[in-house]
């Protein structure tokens, strides 16, 4: 008896469709999602720069530009305003301690001088004239004081006399009486006049002793206004050499005014500028150096000025040992500022792809060279040679490290 045949819904050629329709699908995702994240980028390997990462010391540094300058300089100020009367000396003469180098006329400062002179000789006069008088007092007293003594002799003479003749009865009470008065009056007047003349000569005395003093303060100050005259010849504080003097003849310039300068000439330091990015990193003791004439010469930071202007700030530093010869003030030498102590590190070289990625990330090529993919990294402290690699990259893998700027955000260089 015969059986009815069931098809059967699974056929061959139908799993062979079904796989073949599965598979385009899937193709067609994995383009539609990925292709984005894994586009690529035909580049000419000529045009690239391809540096090779390298385990080895970081030496931590900066170059900055340093110009050699005096180890001290001394300004020139006016200490008395003025106009220029003459300029013995010009910028770039060499002069020692106390030549002379402008003359400064001021008739203001010369009339008050010559004023401030005719007063203390009129001061002078005053305690003269003073002194004088005192002493003609005292010889008018002396002279006063022995006729007084003169008519009190014979005052007493008189009324002694009288005193006996009243006692025998001869004369009579009133020609004794007037004797007797006379002679006290005169005792008394005698009396007041000393009184008298030692106030006089106690007024004198103080009087005196005011001339003195104001005489003194006098003569300090027309000492000042003579030295503020003298200082109207500017001469050079100390030996050296006379950088610059910014005045002409004929020129008025006030009290405090800067008018040159003067270089000493027994050292010179280097003043470099650095940008403000470093100002925390900063600080006296940090060594430096740079090359002159075929040598390398060291150099420690002294003096770090926290001022910032325009983005920079200015450190000194001092030679650590002899200056080098044939250096000159002025000069500008490339320094090789130390911030760290050398340290082991995985090395990146510099380039110019930090820039268009910050550092975040690179192109890192395959075994092969054929082709470079991006890869997230972490970088850490810079010198003008390398970069300190934290994570990313491992010692002998190739990098490029040229601009980035025409690669666009593609993730796959392939190099021809």
């Amino acid at each position: 008896m015969d059986r009815p045949i069931q098809k059967k819904k699974w056929t061959v050629q139908r799993i062979a469709t079904g796989v073949a329709i599965l598979a385009f699908v899937a193709f067609s995702v994995y383009s539609l999602v990925f292709s984005g994240r894994h586009s690529s980028l035909n580049v000419d390997r000529d045009k690239i720069t391809i540096s090779k990462v390298e385990r080895g010391v970081f030496d931590e540094f900066i170059v900055v530009t340093g110009v050699v300058q005096p180890l001290k300089t001394y300004q020139l100020d006016a200490i008395e305003g003025g106009y220029v009367a003459q300029k013995l000396l010009d910028g770039g003469a060499t002069v020692k301690k106390g030549d002379l180098i402008l003359k400064l006329e001021n008739q203001r400062l010369m009339l008050d001088f010559v004023n401030r002179e005719t007063e203390m000789y009129d001061l002078i006069n005053n305690l003269e004239n003073t002194r004088l008088r005192l002493r003609q007092d005292k010889f008018a007293l002396k002279k006063t004081l022995s006729e007084l003594d003169y008519q009190i002799r014979q005052a007493k003479d008189d009324h002694e006399r009288n005193a006996k003749l009243f006692a025998d009865h001869v004369i009579s009470e009133q020609e004794f009486t007037r004797t007797k008065i006379a002679y006290e009056r005169l005792r008394e007047q005698r009396e007041i006049e000393i009184e008298n003349q030692k106030f006089q000569e106690e007024n004198s005395i103080t009087q005196i002793k005011q001339l003195e003093g104001t005489l003194e303060r006098t003569r300090l100050n027309l000492q000042m206004m003579k030295q503020n005259l003298e200082n109207l010849s500017v001469r050079a504080p100390v030996s050296g050499l006379l950088s610059r003097v910014d005045v002409e003849i004929g020129a008025s310039i006030t009290a405090g005014q800067n008018i040159g300068q003067i270089d000493d000439l027994n050292g010179f330091k280097m003043r470099v500028e650095v940008d403000e990015h470093y100002i925390s990193r900063i600080f006296p003791g940090l060594e430096g150096s740079f090359d002159f004439n075929g040598s390398t010469n060291k150099l420690v930071v002294s003096k770090v000025y926290p001022e910032v202007r325009s983005g920079r700030f200015e450190v000194d530093m001092t030679f650590e040992k002899n200056i080098p010869d044939g250096i000159r003030r002025g000069q500008s030498v490339p320094v090789r500022l130390q911030l760290g102590k050398p340290a082991e590190a995985v090395l990146l070289p510099t380039g110019g792809f930090f820039s268009d990625t910050g550092g975040n990330w690179v192109y890192v090529l395959n075994s092969s060279g054929s082709r470079a993919e991006k890869r997230d990294i972490s970088l850490g402290r810079k010198n003008p040679q390398y970069y300190e690699v934290l994570s990313g990259l491992e010692p002998g893998e190739m990098v490029v490290t040229s601009s980035y700027e025409n690669f666009g955000d593609k993730d796959v260089l392939n190099l021809q």
